[in-house]
C-alpha cells in the first residue's frame, strides 16, 4: 500500500499562479493549505516566485515536504523539465525542474497544467470511469488532455488552435482557431468589441444571456458553434466516451452543455456523440494533478 505522501504543488497560470500543501497518495489527493499570486512573465520571474511560495508553505507544514510538483501552460517537455515556450509568460526552452530544484532543494515533477488537471479528473473527479475522453478546461485558452486507454497521453491536445472556419485572428498567429471564439477570455473580449460595454469575463455575458442581451446571446451562439465544431473534430479522430468540460466558461453549467449538445447533435454525422460533462475539482484540480505528478514520480524512484 502507498504511503501518505506530503508535497507542494503549483499551478502556474496565465494571470495568476496557485500553490497548495498536499496530501495524499496515488489515488487521491487533498489541498490542506493554500496560496496564490499574480504570475509575473518569464521563467527567471516565476522560478523565484515559485521558490518563495514553496517556502511559505513549507514552513507552515506540520510535515517534511517530500517534493515539489510543478505544471506550466505552454508546449512542455516532461522528460526534461523543460518550458518549451509559452508565448503569453516570454519563456522558451526554460529549465524548469532543474532551476526549481536548486532553488528549493526539493525533487521536482514537472507537467503541463492541462494534462496535469486532466490526470486529477481521471483519477479522483468526474473522469474517473472513463477508458477515452477528452477533458477540456477553458478559461484564457482551450486546451485538452486526451484520455487514450485509461492514461493520460502525452500529446499535445491544443484543441484551442484547431481551425473551425469562422476567419477571426488567433493570438497564436492563424484565424479561425475554436480559442478565439470559444474561450472566456474571447467570449468577454467579444462581447465588448460588439457593444463597446465592458464586461469582468465570460461570467457576465452567461449573466447577460440569461436577462435576454441579444448581443450576448449571439456572442454566446458563436462561441458554442466553434467549441462544438473543435469537439466535432476530436469525435472524428478519437471517439471519445465523454468530454469533460471545466474551467471558468464550464460554471456555466446547464447554459453551456444544453446548447453545446444541440449544435453537437446537429452537426454530427458518423461520429460517435460523446457525452458531455462537467469537472468536478474547478480551479483546484491542476494543483491537485501537480501533487499527484509529484506523489507518482517519489513512488517510482
Amino acid at each position: 500500500m502507498a504511503r501518505t505522501r506530503h508535497v507542494i504543488a503549483v499551478d502556474v497560470g496565465g494571470t495568476g499562479t496557485k500553490a497548495a500543501l498536499v496530501t495524499g497518495g496515488p489515488g487521491g489527493v487533498v489541498a490542506v493549505k493554500q496560496q496564490r499570486r499574480a504570475t509575473r512573465p518569464g521563467g527567471d520571474a516565476v522560478v523565484e516566485d515559485v521558490a518563495l511560495l514553496v517556502d511559505e508553505l513549507r514552513t507552515a507544514s506540520e510535515h517534511p515536504v517530500d517534493a515539489i510538483g510543478l505544471v506550466v501552460p505552454g508546449i512542455v517537455d516532461e522528460a526534461t523539465g523543460t518550458g518549451v515556450y509559452s508565448a503569453n509568460l516570454g519563456w522558451a526552452d526554460y529549465p524548469f525542474r532543474d532551476r526549481i530544484e536548486a532553488a528549493t532543494g526539493l525533487p521536482a515533477a514537472f507537467g503541463h497544467d492541462v494534462r496535469a488537471g486532466g490526470l486529477a479528473e481521471l483519477r479522483q473527479g468526474n473522469a474517473r470511469d472513463l477508458t477515452d475522453a477528452v477533458i477540456m478546461p477553458i478559461g484564457t485558452g482551450i486546451a485538452a488532455a486526451l484520455v487514450l486507454d485509461g492514461r493520460i497521453s502525452s500529446a499535445p491536445g491544443e484543441v484551442g488552435h484547431v481551425d473551425v472556419g469562422h476567419g477571426d485572428p488567433c493570438g497564436c498567429g492563424q484565424t479561425g482557431c475554436v480559442e478565439a471564439r470559444a474561450s472566456s477570455a474571447a467570449i468577454a473580449r467579444r462581447y465588448t468589441e460588439r457593444t463597446n460595454r465592458h464586461v469582468n469575463g465570460a461570467v457576465d455575458v452567461a449573466r447577460l444571456l440569461t436577462e435576454g442581451d441579444v448581443d450576448a446571446a449571439e456572442v454566446w451562439r458563436e462561441a458554442v458553434d466553434a467549441l462544438a465544431k473543435g469537439i466535432l473534430l476530436v469525435a472524428a479522430l478519437l471517439g471519445p466516451r465523454a468530454v469533460v468540460l471545466g474551467g471558468g466558461l464550464a460554471l456555466a453549467g446547464p447554459k453551456l452543455t444544453d446548447p453545446l449538445g444541440g449544435r453537437l447533435d446537429e452537426l454530427i454525422t458518423f461520429q460517435r456523440r460523446p457525452e458531455l460533462r462537467l469537472a468536478a475539482l474547478g480551479d483546484e484540480a491542476g494543483c491537485l494533478g501537480a501533487a499527484l505528478l509529484a506523489i507518482d514520480m517519489l513512488e517510482e524512484r
